[in-house]
């Protein structure tokens, strides 16, 4: 196999006063972070659809770039192709994981039964390619929202036929994620919603999502997989209204269908943008509830109304993801997957990699941030004093449930009226995290 890249160097550390465009300025892989070395805290992975598979098109226009990488498309020598491209991306990067779909891994058949042939030719390949280079699987998953098949979508589509073969889908999924090692097994429920009410019955359809998430996990553990599975929420896009809306919903269908011990949620940051929510909002709400498994890292564009999936350069915001993995005990089989693009204007080889870079780089940066913000610990103090009184011994009483409603109004009455709470603080917090995060 001849070298594909051959412009490219191995990206190495050179500190943050480097002007090399092909160097990390803050992510150092060794550097030791809270204990632990920073290559482990940010266990980075690579989409395999985003950077081997998608060549710039977009609704309103064709591809730019080649991602042919010399062969025809759609053949299964353009998935080798992939694969060799892929497996030396990751090596010149020090990535160490990556992330694929069924269908961006090898070219669908017309039969289910040669699609799976193809299936595990390529993974064949693909696990050589693992041990020759030392890297593995952070998670899998099954293409249910491109074919026409799945216009209603999978789970919930009014086809008994479609489910099945939804079905068929994923038990191959699961069946090359355990080939390969995965640690992980999404569900991502592009189709999985609805454009109106007048033509949907929402609790079917519901109902039978949960039915093949609960076959999945039962298949999965029947064949070894020890790992988690993941919901991955979406508000809109493609369809008007998906289930998945936000992480607060997911974990609410979780539990409700009684799928919350096997399954956890992969967070991506721009589809918290699609819900209305902060990065963080959804971090937090996953961590409080002791579900948060990975992490989809980009961001998405406050101007533009759909899912833009850049490749995250906001300091701010990665400071305040890995805060919140921090805090939360770290990720224990997920990782920091780059479901980002380049622009399509940014359609070289070259280009790639710099934006690998970028992200890495903002991590590294956010990581950093997040570890001096709770090594100075103000704003943990603050956040402790603030909820004070409840040490109290009635406050106490009210977190052990040992006070009633009408003692309390007795307490109100002989009391009076409370004082205004203690001030919040915002802006001197902000000014905290400024001086943290911005080191003159």
């Amino acid at each position: 196999m001849s070298e594909i890249f051959r412009n490219i160097p191995k990206i190495q550390y050179e500190g943050p006063d480097s002007y090399n465009p092909y160097a990390f300025k803050f992510y150092d892989a060794e550097r030791i972070i809270m204990g632990k070395p920073m290559k482990e805290h940010l266990r980075f992975a690579m989409a395999w659809w985003h950077n081997l598979c998608n060549a710039g098109s977009d609704m309103f226009g064709a591809s730019t770039g080649d991602k042919s990488f010399g062969q025809e498309t759609g053949t299964m020598e353009h998935a080798r192709a992939k694969v060799d491209a892929g497996f030396e991306f990751m090596d010149k990067l020090g990535i160490d994981y990556f992330c694929f779909h069924d269908a961006d891994i090898a070219p669908k058949a017309d039969t289910i039964e040669e699609t799976n042939r193809r299936l595990d030719e390529i993974t064949d390949y693909i696990k050589e390619k693992m041990e020759k280079y030392n890297k593995k699987l952070l998670w899998g998953t099954a293409n249910l929202f491109n074919e026409p098949l799945y216009m209603n979508g999978a789970g919930s589509s009014n086809s008994v036929d479609v489910f099945c073969h939804a079905a068929a889908q994923v038990k191959k999924a699961l069946d090359i994620t355990v080939k390969l090692g995965g640690s992980g097994y999404v569900f991502w429920g592009g189709r999985e919603g609805y454009e109106t009410l007048w033509n949907t019955d929402m609790q079917f359809e519901q109902e039978n999502i949960a039915k093949l998430m609960h076959m999945a996990v039962d298949y999965g553990r029947k064949i070894g997989f020890k790992g988690d599975f993941y919901i991955e929420p979406k508000a809109k896009e493609p369809m008007k209204h998906q289930y998945d809306f936000d992480v607060a919903t997911s974990i609410g269908f979780l539990r409700q269908y009684g799928l919350d011990k096997d399954f956890k949620i992969n967070v991506e940051a721009n589809h918290a943008t699609l819900a209305g929510h902060t990065f963080q909002h959804e971090l937090r709400v996953a961590a409080i509830n002791r579900m948060l498994g990975s992490i989809d890292a980009n961001q998405g564009d406050l101007l533009l109304g759909w899912d833009t999936d850049e490749f995250p350069y906001n300091v701010y915001e990665t400071t305040a993801c890995m805060y919140d993995v921090l805090t939360a005990g770290g990720l224990k089989n997920g990782g920091l997957n780059f479901d980002a693009k380049t622009r399509r204007p940014s359609y070289t080889h070259e280009d790639m990699f710099l934006a690998f870079i970028l992200g890495m780089d903002s991590f590294a940066l956010g990581l950093i941030n997040a570890a001096r913000i709770i090594e100075d610990g103000r704003l943990e103090e603050f956040i402790r004093e603030r909820y004070s009184s409840f040490e109290t011994e009635l406050g106490k009483r009210i977190r052990d449930g040992k006070v009633t409603l009408e003692e309390l109004a007795e307490y109100c009455e002989k009391e009076g009226k409370p004082a205004l709470p203690g001030s919040g603080r915002q802006e001197y917090l902000l000014s905290i995290l400024n001086q943290l995060i911005i080191k003159g």
